[in-house]
């Protein structure tokens, strides 16, 4: 992931953060209008990654929607490739080189192992099949 600096707002609340909380790696989202905190430590799920992340209000791209803040001070631009993988695609997967359409199938899509535990269940009521 390349490096990068974080935003006037990011950088309140990382230091928010930072005022009752030991330093940990974060997830600082450098978009949105969220209700929800700008930030989640490595230890918590990250927020849902939302098609919005990766087009700006007139439908251009957007390569940067997130930033990653390491305890020593470095910060890393989540890529593509970074929100893929949270979102549960293989690493091998490749994507358009457009980011607007890449993050649309990462922002619509569902998550493979949800996808995986939702078949299993629907599975196991339908036809009492466990796996």
């Amino acid at each position: 992931m390349s490096d990068s600096q974080l935003l006037p707002k990011q950088q309140q609340a990382l230091e928010k953060f930072l005022t009752g909380n030991a330093p940990t790696q974060l997830l600082i989202e450098r978009v949105g209008g969220r209700k929800l905190p700008k930030y989640k430590p490595g230890s918590q799920p990250a927020n849902t990654i939302l098609r919005s992340h990766f087009t700006d209000h007139k439908g251009c791209n957007r390569s940067k929607f997130a930033d990653i803040w390491l305890p020593d001070g470095t910060v890393k631009s989540l890529s593509i490739e970074g929100a893929a993988i949270l979102q549960g695609f293989p690493s091998w997967y490749e994507f358009p080189n457009e980011t607007a359409t890449a993050g649309s199938i990462i922002g619509y899509s569902v998550p493979p192992s949800f996808a995986t535990q939702l078949f299993i269940s629907a599975q196991s009521k339908l036809f009492g099949v466990t796996v």
